[in-house]
C-alpha cells in the first residue's frame, strides 16, 4: 500500500462516518490529542509506567500500542493534507529538499 492509497482510504473512511467535515483548525486539536497519546506510549517504553491499577503491558503490547498511536498521528496528518489538497509525497519531498538546502547536503 502506498501513502497515497492509504490517504484515499482514510479520507473515504472519515467521509462515511461524517468525520471529514471538521475544519483544519478542529483537526489540529485531534492531531494534538493523538500526539499526547503517542507521547505517553513512548514515555512508557522509554521510562516505564508505575501506575496502580494499570495492566503492566508486555513488550509486544507496547510495540502494538506504539504502532497504533503512530498511525493515528499519520492519519490526522493525511487528513490535513487532504483538506489542503496536498500529496503527501510532495510534502515529504519538500521537507527533504529543505533539509538538503539548509545543510548543504546531497545525501
Amino acid at each position: 500500500m502506498t501513502i497515497q492509497e492509504h490517504q484515499a482510504w482514510i479520507k473515504q473512511f472519515y467521509e462515511e462516518r461524517n468525520w471529514y467535515r471538521f475544519n483544519p483548525l478542529i483537526r489540529m486539536n485531534f492531531l494534538t490529542e493523538e500526539m499526547g497519546e503517542l507521547s505517553q506510549v513512548v514515555r512508557t517504553i522509554e521510562l516505564g509506567r508505575d501506575h496502580p491499577g494499570e495492566h503492566k503491558a508486555t513488550a509486544e503490547e507496547l510495540r502494538n500500542h506504539l504502532k497504533e498511536e503512530l498511525c493515528d498521528v499519520f492519519d490526522q496528518t493525511l487528513i490535513l493534507c487532504s483538506k489542503y489538497d496536498l500529496d503527501p509525497a510532495e510534502v515529504f519531498q519538500y521537507g527533504e529538499d529543505k533539509l538538503k538546502r539548509r545543510f548543504n547536503s546531497e545525501a
